[in-house]
């Protein structure tokens, strides 16, 4: 990960977003427990930070309370579909971003949902964009 990182900083990042960060309660088929998890969590912040690199936490919703503190800003997906987006309040709280996707169709198709979308992110300061699940750029709309 630190080589991960390095190149990173080399090609010009301000910021990393590394995903999948909630081995612990996926199967992994390693011994990860909720402790080594916070563990590996820091030291990518240490590291990312020691290359002045900026970093996101991205859908560990189990441990961004604990997390917070170490990263600058948050990435989730559909955290409106899995009523996730009041975890994300310590981030809100620090004034740090929140960056979230949706992929439901209802907020492709039915503006009145898709308003109802928006509403809750305006009020719970995420920034949401309603995407197509196979990102392949065929449409994007933006509750801001």
């Amino acid at each position: 990960m630190k080589a991960r990182l390095d190149l990173a900083k080399s090609r010009g990042c301000d910021g990393v977003e590394p995903d999948n960060v909630d081995g612990f309660i996926n199967s992994t088929g390693f011994p990860l427990t909720a402790t080594t998890q916070l563990d590996y969590g820091r030291f990518l912040a240490r590291e990312a930070r020691a290359r002045g690199l900026a970093i996101g936490l991205k859908n560990n919703v189990d441990q961004v309370v604990a997390l917070e503190p170490d990263y600058d800003f948050a990435v989730n997906e559909q955290c409106n579909q899995y009523s996730e987006c009041g975890a994300y309040a310590a981030f809100t709280k620090s004034g740090k971003p929140v960056f979230n996707a949706e992929y439901l169709s209802k907020w492709v198709t039915d503006a009145t949902s898709r308003a109802s979308l928006c509403a809750a992110s305006k009020a719970a300061n995420i920034r949401t964009l309603v995407l197509p699940l196979a990102l392949d750029g065929s449409f994007r709309y933006s509750c801001d």
